[in-house]
């Protein structure tokens, strides 16, 4: 496999010499009898410098199926908006467990809540998945972009357009409506998928930080062209407006034998990212750890960033060093890849998860903050972690299955209980 680097730069590829047309998208004869198929990830009047979309040259058109039907299997995967009431509790959950039957990755796949309206384009969902199988059929979101995060298990994704490799401490981003299947490796693999419903996700701005740091575009990487040539029958999965559809193709729709455009699944190697922080006093802030955004119609105000917490320097001088105590107008749902998070000594393990709506009080459970107060401020190295966050402007509201699954953590709440008031002088 080879990848092409950049960060939704124009590419063209083909897989087989001579497929891709010269000089126009559409000729009447498409080269050996192709079929010229463009697949829109914007609106078509979108200004150029936001407008995604590639052009397929494929042995069939995408249009060749029959009816969808509804699908049964992956009863826990859900769209917003959720019908349970929103909650203002915090909450945290244990890893999932990995199933005992074989479930593939579609079929592995658990709704923990969702923000805002499918139908309206704004919002997410929040999926982990748990899977023991290779797929042999494929999937496709029409609800939103797929930010995939492994934590468990590295997985081989094959795409319409090319295929990828990604494991823990890498993620995958596959476009809506782009067809995809992932095998195992490892015969195993658990990790949390981001749907994002709203604008695309691109490279946040870096304002006074200058021209470099954060995620460098180069270090994204994009695959070649790549085809499977196939008459087998083969089942699609369809997320649609929440709802899951399902049709038979009598050919694989891994068909594509070249493209060219800007809208394409990528991978990402989390440990390039380049953390800025501190060199005075003072935590900063955590978006100054974001990789990816989707910005809403208020600037500065996030559909969703994805943000991480790898390992980096704590340099700060007279800082109370991890996370401070905070209220936030934004939703956090946090997940941890490996190692331990600095603002939680015990109990957020590697593939588990919290959720710390809008405007209720987190920070640091009880040991976190007395070992950070009584620490020597010496530079120190936090090594083995990587924990990350999809952050949201709306309200998540979890699914039932999440508030009702055995892996709550119904004690949650006390870790902070434990903190003496404070001695005024007199």
């Amino acid at each position: 496999m080879t990848y092409h680097p950049g960060f939704a730069n124009h590419i063209a590829t083909e897989a087989v010499t001579g497929a891709l047309p010269i000089g126009r998208n559409s000729p009447q004869r498409v080269p050996f009898g192709l079929y010229a198929e463009q697949l829109s990830g914007t609106a078509f009047t979108a200004p150029r410098a936001e407008n995604r979309r590639s052009w397929l040259y494929r042995l069939r058109p995408t249009a060749n199926h029959g009816a969808f039907v509804p699908y049964v299997g992956a009863s826990h995967l859900q769209s917003a908006p959720i019908d349970t009431p929103p909650s203002p509790n915090r909450m945290r959950w244990d890893p999932l467990q990995l199933p005992s039957d074989p479930t593939d990755w579609v079929d592995g796949l658990v709704t923990y809540g969702a923000t805002g309206d499918v139908a309206a384009q704004s919002g997410v969902g929040v999926h982990l998945y748990a899977a023991t199988k290779d797929m042999d059929r494929a999937f496709f979101s029409s609800d939103g972009e797929l930010l995939i995060v492994p934590q468990q298990g590295a997985l081989a994704i094959d795409t319409e357009l090319g295929r990828i490799d990604v494991a823990p401490l890498q993620i995958a981003l596959i476009p809506r409506g782009v067809r995809f299947r992932v095998k195992l490796p490892d015969g195993q693999a658990r990790g949390y998928v981001c749907e994002n419903y709203g604008s695309l996700f691109r490279l946040p701005d870096l304002g006074p930080i200058g021209a470099n740091g954060l995620a460098n575009p180069r270090d994204f990487e994009t695959p070649s062209a790549w085809f499977e040539d196939s008459d087998a029958p083969c089942d699609v999965i369809q997320k649609f407006q929440g709802g899951l559809w399902i049709t038979t193709l009598d050919h694989s729709p891994f068909d594509v034998v070249a493209w060219h455009g800007n809208l394409a699944p990528c991978r990402y190697d989390l440990t390039r990212f380049n953390t800025i922080n501190t060199v005075s006093f003072d935590h900063p802030d955590p978006s100054i750890f974001t990789v990816l955004t989707s910005p809403s119609e208020t600037p500065g105000t996030a559909n969703c960033d994805f943000v991480i917490f790898p390992p980096r320097w704590m340099v700060a001088e007279d800082t109370f060093r991890p996370p401070w105590f905070h209220r936030n107008v934004m939703s956090e749902f946090m997940g941890l890849v490996t190692g331990a998070y600095d603002a939680k000594e015990g109990g957020f393990a590697p593939g588990g998860a919290s959720l710390h709506n809008q405007m209720n009080g987190h920070g640091p459970d009880q040991a976190s903050y007395e070992k950070a107060v009584a620490a020597d401020l010496k530079p120190h190295r936090i090594a083995d972690t990587m924990a990350f966050m999809f952050e949201t402007r709306h309200v998540v509201r979890p699914t039932a299955w999440a508030m009702a699954t055995p892996t709550m953590q119904l004690d949650y709440d006390d870790v902070w209980t434990g903190f003496a008031k404070a001695q005024l002088p007199g």
